[in-house]
């Protein structure tokens, strides 16, 4: 068991000196221009990434100041749009009522980035071919090769795979530091933050 905990906090030590840094930029550069327009962010993943997005979203409006939604937190048209529309669909059609535009941003969490042929994620991979087709920029935080993500976005942080058999967790872990790294990054960061104002006396 200890053999597993130093293990698995070695690999977390490697990714972090594995990622890339000039695409983290990347990301800040898009996040800062679409505040400035005025835009949206629409988080969107599944399972562990649905929980991040939803995170995600109370970290891009209350830190960084960014109207931000995720289609997963709307549980009644979340599930109706499965029932009445599919799964593959959900996301798209969600995304065609928002109206998204060119001035907004879509933010991927997701580990393998979607993947239509081996039938992964498809939701993810027709709202980004959407997102496109609408001129919104594209962020994704993913691992293994990226998938489609890798391939439509604008900026791609693809979290290292230093162990298969803790890819997932190590992804999802990881998507949680770059997005707090993101909210708080000095260009993003209108104010300070409740507990960092707070003194120790």
């Amino acid at each position: 068991m200890k053999d597993y905990i130093h293990s698995y906090l070695a690999d977390a030590s490697k990714i972090i000196n594995l990622i890339d840094k000039d695409m983290i930029n990347k990301a800040v550069d898009i996040l800062v221009e679409t505040k400035k327009r005025k835009g949206r962010i629409f988080t969107l993943g599944v399972g562990g990434g649905a929980g991040n997005a939803s995170h995600a979203v109370n970290d891009f409006r209350k830190i960084a100041g960014i109207e931000s939604y995720a289609p997963t937190d709307n549980v009644s048209e979340l599930t109706s749009r499965v029932n009445d529309e599919g799964w593959d669909t959900v996301f798209v059609n969600w995304l065609k009522v928002s109206k998204l535009n060119k001035n907004d941003c879509i933010f991927i969490f997701s580990v393998g980035g979607g993947d239509i042929k081996k039938g992964i994620s498809a939701n993810l991979v027709f709202a980004l071919k959407y997102a496109r087709e609408a001129g919104a920029k594209i962020i994704g935080i993913v691992g293994r090769d990226g998938g489609y993500t890798a391939k439509a976005a604008d900026a791609a942080i693809i979290i290292p795979t230093v162990n298969n058999q803790t890819l997932t967790p190590l992804t999802e872990s990881f998507q949680a530091v770059i997005w707090h790294l993101l909210v708080t990054h000095p260009a993003l960061k209108p104010c300070e933050m409740k507990w960092e104002s707070v003194t120790n006396k």
